[in-house]
């Protein structure tokens, strides 16, 4: 959908690589900039030095894209940035403005392009130093992860929730600006920010009248028996996620729950057990076996050992 369509990725780590894989998957041609000694902080730095990880991550957000190298300090940068940008018509900008002006990066240098520019920042509200875990907390939603907590330490949640959602927002808001761009023919450059993002998108599923209500428990994490974890025989797990009343019927009727139909949103200890108590005795392939050629809203985790 987007061939043709070339974009240089100024930026690192989780949020701008995110945009720039969407945006590669719709079919841009995609090239990384990254400076020759330093280059991403997932592949080689901190990040990658604590945690391995961090590079498999890079490779994945990576993959599709082109990797070019540059010694950002060295004289001739700029005129090869320069080069790079005559071909393009989107831009991911994250770096600092010191080094945007080593580069040619500066708002008044790139006013002179047909092109699209989406700058990524913390917040629009508070301070700059901020990673995932201190947009979702700023924002609130953490209180959801702790609501049913006491414990001296809690860990985080493993996705970063902001973060991806900040970058599905800035592969959003440049798709947005090339738009703008074919249409005035001109320089179009928007500023994304990771804590405003995460507070746009999930505020509608944690919203004030919510929060007022003091509402912890929902659908989503684990308020009724029929969307839930439970436990196999041998320490597995099953996802069952049976909300409408043709599939908690099927389910109810394949594994001989005890927990009848008009009961599946009933939010007492009792009719969770009614329902682990069956799945505790089962295990994966008798679970399989029963569920065979049955339309069942019902998955399997199996546990990492």
């Amino acid at each position: 959908m987007l061939k043709g369509i070339r974009i240089l990725d100024f930026t690192h780590r989780l949020p701008g690589p995110l945009a720039g894989k969407i945006l590669a998957d719709l079919g841009a041609e995609v090239i990384k900039v990254e400076d020759v000694k330093h280059k991403d902080p997932f592949l080689s730095g901190m990040f990658s030095a604590f945690d391995r990880s961090f590079e498999n991550w890079y490779e994945e957000l990576n993959q599709k894209k082109q990797i070019v190298r540059l010694d950002f300090k060295a004289p001739g940068a700029k005129a090869q940035v320069l080069e790079l940008l005559s071909g393009s018509q989107g831009l991911l900008l994250s770096l600092g403005h010191k080094l945007r002006e080593t580069l040619g990066l500066t708002d008044s240098e790139l006013k002179h392009f047909e092109l699209a520019v989406v700058e990524l920042e913390a917040s629009s509200t508070h301070n700059k130093a901020m990673h995932d875990l201190n947009a979702l907390a700023i924002s609130g939603y953490l209180s959801l992860h702790i609501a049913h907590e006491d414990a001296p330490i809690v860990a985080p949640p493993f996705l970063p929730v902001a973060g991806i959602a900040f970058g599905q927002q800035v592969a959003t808001q440049l798709l947005a600006n090339l738009i703008e761009v074919m249409r005035t023919k001109q320089f179009v450059k928007s500023v994304s920010y990771l804590h405003d993002t995460a507070d746009a998108i999930l505020h509608p599923f944690w919203s004030k009248t919510l929060r007022d209500q003091k509402k912890t428990k929902f659908l989503h994490n684990g308020a009724y028996p029929c969307y839930s974890l439970y436990r196999t025989q041998e320490g597995h797990y099953v996802a069952v996620a049976a909300v409408e009343e043709k599939f908690w019927s099927d389910l109810r009727e394949t594994f001989s729950i005890p927990l009848p139909l008009e009961r599946r949103f009933d939010t007492t200890v009792e009719a969770f057990s009614l329902v682990s108590g069956v799945f505790a005795k089962l295990t994966v392939d008798q679970i399989e076996e029963r569920s065979k050629n049955k339309e069942l809203c019902l998955s399997i985790v199996r546990k990492i050992s």
